[in-house]
């Protein structure tokens, strides 16, 4: 308990470059007629107060979906009225029907940053908080540098506190469900989960690992005594829990499959805008996007995601432990990003989450994927004014990681989970002893790279012929390093023997 005190020092830093981030400009400001994802979400609050539930999801005079239509689960659309129910108390012109369209003032922008950091306090940081206090074999010290790194990742903060979104949320509570099944709690961990599924579809990132796991606990206690048991008691609490957050949805048959299209929008395509994934990156050679039919695009994308995700979730359910649950989700988060249908360049931050959950193990790692991903975000970020507050979160992320998890110092075979990979090589290759050097090697040209590609985007202008050079590149580079992160997790997850046999529990 006495490392209480020095966590409300990190959640009072974290909380203060929250806000100072969110002075900062926000998604469309002052650009209409579209704006940005700032005035869908305040639209959405608009239209969740002013129509009935069966209007939502539906195209009407009074709801233009063409517009910033809702296309995320209930549990979103629940939070916008919420929100806007406060809104109407303060200013109700803020969530007027038809005449709020694109308002903007200083007032209302402190009040959605302040719904946002609301959120973040009831949801996001005391799940971190928990998540470091209950990690087991290491020290109080390491406990709070856990933390303090993780509330200052700096790709949260900049979308969700400049951008403008709340991903805390959903990320909030698949944190909450990691905790619930890894300390045993499997119907409030699936709770949890549902919650965040439920707040926003691209959770299903996550839905494999946190299957298998259940369902790999269940083998363990046995599917004919305890384990059925328990698959009865998880299956019900997901129904229950999806029937309740459904329920205004599920009355007429139509009204339900309105928002499974609203949710699942197949004719926007394979990407949008300039996505750090394999798709994003072929289409600038073959341009699949545009020449492939969609239902072609669909199904490859499916097959190379399932295959891709596939050994690491068959070895969880086999071999189920919470170690090989935090590892296997950022293998399968990173395989949707990389390979799914309709990936957005902000669906980096759920491969992010599990991520800073492994970063006390794989401190080296973890730190270059973060930083990694917050700069494959970039072009956004520049495209909303926020390279400011992007090189000092960035700054300020590193300066915390290399004090208390000194980056290059933490290159061996062991500290970078290798060991095991490395013998193997090694039965073949008797000279295969550089494998730490190689990973420095990496990380250095990865990023000087970013460095000189973030330095080339703010200063110079791209070519005429090519305006989108810098972006693309920017998506280029950082496609390149997530296929090395995914190879990499993979070897992790597949060569580690002791996932099976030496738990890491979290208490």
């Amino acid at each position: 308990m006495e490392s209480w005190p020095w966590m409300a020092v990190v959640v009072l830093l974290g909380l203060t470059v929250r806000w100072t981030v969110s002075l900062s400009s926000y998604s469309g400001a002052g650009k209409p007629p579209m704006f940005g994802d700032y005035e869908a979400q305040r639209h959405w609050q608009e239209i969740t107060l002013n129509l009935p539930v069966k209007q939502w999801y539906f195209n009407s005079s009074d709801n233009n979906l063409l517009y910033w239509g809702l296309d995320y689960p209930p549990l979103t659309a629940y939070h916008s009225l919420l929100c806007a129910y406060v809104a109407k108390c303060i200013n109700p012109d803020w969530v007027a029907l038809h005449t709020s369209r694109g308002y903007e003032s200083q007032a209302h922008k402190l009040f959605m940053r302040a719904t946002v950091l609301a959120a973040d306090l009831l949801i996001y940081v005391p799940a971190v908080l928990l998540y470091c206090y209950s990690l087991k074999e290491i020290s109080p010290k390491r406990k709070i540098a856990s933390a303090l790194c993780i509330l200052l990742y700096p790709g949260l903060i900049l979308i969700d506190y400049g951008h403008f979104q709340y991903n805390c949320v959903s990320l909030g509570f698949a944190l909450w469900g990691v905790l619930g099944v890894s300390r045993g709690w499997d119907l409030l961990g699936s709770l949890a989960f549902c919650l965040a599924l439920n707040y926003k579809q691209m959770e299903l990132y996550h839905s494999l690992p946190f299957f298998c796991f259940l369902l790999g606990k269940c083998f363990q206690k046995g599917l004919k005594g305890k384990g059925f048991a328990l698959l009865i008691r998880i299956a019900c609490t997901v129904l229950a829990s999806f029937l309740l957050c459904w329920l205004p949805f599920v009355t007429e048959r139509e009204h339900a499959l309105q928002v499974v299209r609203r949710l699942f929008p197949v004719d926007r395509g394979l990407f949008e805008d300039k996505v750090a994934n394999i798709w994003c990156s072929l289409n600038v050679f073959l341009k699949i996007k545009d020449t492939v039919p969609r239902h072609i695009q669909i199904a490859v994308s499916f097959c190379f995601t399932f295959l891709s995700l596939l050994p690491t979730c068959i070895k969880l359910t086999v071999q189920p432990s919470s170690k090989g649950f935090r590892f296997t989700l950022v293998s399968c988060a990173l395989s949707f990003f990389l390979f799914s249908f309709q990936v957005h360049e902000k669906s980096i931050l759920l491969v992010s989450l599990p991520v800073c959950l492994v970063l006390t193990e794989i401190p080296f790692m973890s730190t270059w994927f973060l930083l990694v991903s917050t700069f494959s975000m970039l072009p956004l970020l520049l495209k909303d004014e926020l390279l400011l507050p992007s090189v000092v979160t960035v700054v300020a992320f590193v300066i915390a990681c290399g004090t208390f998890f000194p980056m290059l110092e933490n290159t061996s075979e062991e500290q970078l989970q290798l060991k095991s990979f490395a013998v193997s090589v090694r039965r073949h290759l008797p000279g295969f002893t550089f494998l730490p050097r190689i990973m420095q090697c990496l990380f250095l040209s990865s990023v000087i790279t970013m460095v000189l590609l973030t330095i080339l985007s703010v200063t110079l202008d791209p070519p005429q012929k090519l305006p989108d050079l810098f972006s693309v590149l920017i998506c280029f580079v950082s496609c390149v390093n997530f296929v090395f992160f995914l190879v990499y997790f993979n070897i992790v997850i597949m060569w580690d023997s002791k996932n099976g046999r030496n738990r890491k529990k979290i208490d």
